[in-house]
């Protein structure tokens, strides 16, 4: 039985848990699980993409399902716009089921702000990853090319089976199934993932549509109950009125507030409005830190020392209010006590810290106009991609 918390949702004991900080050591594990499955494979992607990366993904997923494997490969309409049709030919051609979530003005309703923005890979109903990380060479460490900074969680235990019950789901469009057509029955599969802790984990959703807002109150838990500490990793960093209270008010109740964004961004529109924000930030004392190493792409949060969550979801209203997004809470010490030192070696080594001092010698009367602007075209653009959206009824799922 799980644990409830005071918000009403469970804590699932008995999982092996184990962090990997993204790059070569996540896509080594993940291609090792593939090797191993035996019965189901659900992956779920925003980005694919047919480069090196993509390539050997797809070289292990093949073999899987020449092997009897039930391999099922769900990419976003949007994220994977360009994957191309030899690559779908290849899959089809040997066994793999391959979809797209709601492709580009194809789908019978289509919300262009409204796309599959998680990433997980569950294997025979025991095994999930769940991380930040597309498929692509960006997250892999390549000859002369680091990967993005990501984060992804390795799971064993009893959430998997709730991951294969949400993939099947996705891949049905949320359409209610009479019938799994196959049943996320854990096997006997046993795989040897590394170091992991013994953790109690739980799922977290969010999708605006369908009245998810699992991961935005999980930020919200670790705001308010938070007694000591708080550091968040984020890319994309512009949070909603309801998560800025929270901040505001950890701070007031002597929490240290740490967030660690981007120095440069793939999107700089994002990040000039980012840093719009910072004066909003550094006056009700969060400590800023900008990753200098590459881009950050990563996105989770630990309170105190007791539990974190991590996954797909940005700080933004973007996953907020839109997205379909899929993050894993964890309680567990150790393992919240092994993301800490990591996140504070990130801060020690590669992050150059905002200050008062630092943020003004950087705003003079051009930047800030550039930055009110930037924030205010975004929040444009997301008006005008959600204003027509609709919630549909509220589900049981």
């Amino acid at each position: 039985m799980g644990k409830k918390t005071k918000a009403g949702s469970w804590f699932y004991p008995g999982h092996k848990v184990r962090l990997l900080s993204g790059g070569k050591a996540y896509f080594t594990l993940l291609l090792q699980l593939i090797a191993n499955a035996r019965d189901t494979i659900h992956l779920q992607v925003y980005i694919y993409e047919p480069d090196e990366t993509g390539q050997q993904v797809a070289d292990a997923l093949i073999a899987a399902a020449k092997r009897g494997v039930a391999v099922y490969v769900l990419v976003d309409g949007y994220g994977s716009q360009g994957f191309p049709h030899s690559f779908v030919a290849r899959f089809k051609e040997h066994g793999v089921r391959f979809r797209v979530f709601e492709p580009l003005f194809r789908s019978k309703r289509f919300y262009i702000g409204r796309r599959m923005h998680q990433k997980v890979l569950v294997i025979d109903s025991r095994y999930a990853m769940v991380t930040g990380a597309n498929i692509e060479n960006k997250y892999n460490d390549l000859p002369g090319q680091p990967a993005w900074l990501d984060f992804a969680l390795c799971i064993e235990g009893y959430v998997a089976a709730q991951l294969c019950r949400l993939c099947w789901s996705t891949w049905n469009g949320f359409q209610r199934a009479r019938k799994i057509p196959v049943p996320c029955r854990q096997t006997e599969t046993a795989i040897d993932f590394g170091q992991a802790y013994d953790c109690a984990v739980r799922m977290r959703r969010n999708d605006w549509v369908r009245r998810k807002h699992e991961i935005t109150r999980s930020y919200r838990e670790i705001l308010r109950g938070a007694r000591s500490q708080v550091i968040m990793l984020s890319s994309y960093f512009l949070p909603s009125t309801s998560l800025r209270k929270a901040i505001g008010g950890a701070v007031k109740r002597g929490v240290v507030v740490k967030l660690i964004v981007c120095n440069h961004m793939d999107v700089p529109l994002v990040k000039s409005a980012e840093r719009y924000m910072y004066g909003w930030l550094l006056h009700h004392g969060v400590e800023i830190y900008e990753y200098t190493s590459n881009m950050l792409h990563g996105k989770l949060a630990t309170c105190d020392e007791e539990w974190m969550t991590l996954g797909s979801f940005n700080v933004n209203d973007l996953s907020d209010r839109v997205s379909v997004e899929l993050n894993i809470d964890v309680e567990g010490r150790d393992l919240v006590k092994q993301a800490i030192v990591e996140l504070e070696t990130i801060i020690a080594n590669h992050c150059l810290r905002v200050d008062e001092a630092r943020y003004q010698a950087s705003s003079n009367l051009l930047r800030k106009a550039l930055r009110w602007l930037s924030y205010r075209i975004l929040r444009l653009v997301f008006f005008l991609g959600t204003f027509y959206m609709k919630q549909e009824r509220r589900s049981g799922d």
